[in-house]
């Protein structure tokens, strides 16, 4: 996410840390710098100029001169001024008395709104809103199917007529649907087009007068850069919308959109959609994203993520393994299975301060979880319980059993017996210090490789 953006400012920002005296000269240098890999990050022009000359002017109010830190005081007005470009503050979506709230869905075709209509349903159901989804997406051929299908991945139902062909209609019989059902949130898909035109506007537009919805979110591909800028102002112009989406982050290298949408529409973004998977999807954080794009990584996030999808009781059973020196093969693959329902590694890795760095910016495959599992699948239940009695024999039976290459699993092996030696350090430690111990090492993901 956001690599290209996070690396090339990296290498700027170290080298204004690194100048042992701040002056106008140098401070102009890195400025120029910084224009550059915004620019080539396709962050809107007059963005560009406006977060420039607003760090210049900050910087110089601060004195940053005659600083004892002058490089860390001008990289924390940088952060200051990227949190304030995004948003400053998380935006929340708005829900009324009546019933249902109704979320009106639009965005050109192609960004991802019916999946990410029911990546939303899916997290409204986790903090207790009882959603439905209303099929109005009548041009496209198999959105109602497509839909359809989705909703039965999430257990939420959904609202389609495939003899309608009037999307107004769908959207207030699936209102009265939800009022039938005690369904509190409609959730709408509408249809979109490959690029603007009139028709489209004065369907949303209607859609917008009729339904009276409490939040119109607008669905844009991030990795479009200017163009979902542009396009974004094109639908504002038309529906003051409430929210942005921004689809695909987790793909984007560059960062334009999510740098320049707000400061354009002047509409915070409030969701991102970070995977294929349904529960691929975040609230935005401008502090949080800041923090990534500068490389700090996105450690809150990280502990919410563990929080929401790691089993508090198989976590129990493992720690107590961990204490007894007991932890098996098996052990580790349900420690795999945890770690991927948190999402991609990259976009982990992502979270981690300096895990970057430590993996040298090297592109990290979750295909890597997957070769790892088909060693482990490719054990005996023995050598499972027993990782001991792995001698060279076994080892070649589970290579030609699991596909890989018998160098592939000795690094497994080598991986869970450094595994072993750290809780067995933390045993003799009793937690202390246990972080430093935990940092990664620079050849951590080459392991697997």
């Amino acid at each position: 996410m956001l690599d290209d953006l996070t690396n090339k400012l990296e290498t700027v920002l170290k080298k204004i840390r690194g100048q042992g005296k701040i002056t106008d000269s140098n401070i102009d240098e890195s400025l120029r710098e910084i224009r550059r890999v915004l620019f080539d990050a396709d962050v809107n022009y007059k963005v560009v100029t406006g977060f420039i000359n607003d760090v210049k002017e900050k910087s110089i109010g601060l004195n940053v001169l005659n600083s004892i830190t002058p490089g860390q005081l001008i990289v924390k007005v940088i952060n200051d001024e990227l949190i304030r470009l995004m948003g400053s503050e998380k935006a929340t979506i708005k829900f009324s008395d009546r019933i249902p709230s109704v979320i009106l869905m639009v965005g050109l075709q192609g960004s991802g709104k019916t999946t990410f209509s029911a990546k939303l349903a899916k997290l409204l159901k986790s903090k207790g809103r009882n959603p439905v989804l209303a099929a109005c997406d009548v041009y496209r051929p198999a959105a109602i199917e497509q839909l359809r299908v989705l909703g039965k991945q999430i257990n939420i139902p959904v609202y389609s007529d495939e003899n309608e062909k009037d999307p107004l209609k769908i959207a207030k019989a699936a209102i009265d649907y939800a009022r039938q059902n005690a369904r509190d949130t409609l959730i709408v898909d509408t249809a979109g087009r490959l690029a603007i035109d009139e028709e489209m506007m004065n369907e949303v537009a209607g859609l917008k007068k009729s339904l009276e919805p409490e939040e119109i979110l607008f669905v844009v591909d991030a990795m479009t850069g200017q163009d979902a800028v542009n396009t974004a102002k094109a639908f504002h112009d038309r529906l003051d919308f409430d929210g942005v989406v921004l689809t695909k982050l987790d793909g984007d290298t560059r960062g334009g959109a999510a740098l320049s949408i707000k400061a354009v529409v002047n509409v915070p973004i409030k969701y991102s959609g970070i995977g294929e998977k349904l529960d691929a999807i975040e609230e935005f954080h401008p502090d949080r994203m800041a923090s990534r794009i500068l490389g700090k990584g996105d450690i809150v996030s990280f502990v919410e993520k563990a929080q929401n999808e790691f089993d508090l009781s198989e976590s129990g059973k493992m720690e107590e393994k961990f204490r007894k020196n007991k932890f098996d093969y098996n052990d580790f693959l349900s420690y795999l299975n945890q770690i991927k329902k948190m999402g991609s590694l990259s976009g982990l890795l992502s979270m981690i301060p300096g895990a970057n760095k430590a993996l040298k910016n090297q592109e990290i495959d979750d295909k890597v979880l997957v070769k790892i599992e088909s060693v482990i699948q490719s054990m005996t239940k023995k050598e499972r319980e027993n990782p001991n009695i792995l001698n060279g024999t076994r080892r070649r039976r589970i290579a030609d059993g699991s596909g890989n290459p018998i160098q592939q699993v000795n690094r497994v092996i080598k991986q869970f017996e450094d595994m072993q030696k750290m809780m067995k350090q933390f045993n003799k430690d009793k937690g202390r210090g246990l972080m430093k111990k935990m940092k990664l090492p620079a050849n951590f993901m080459n392991e697997f490789k």
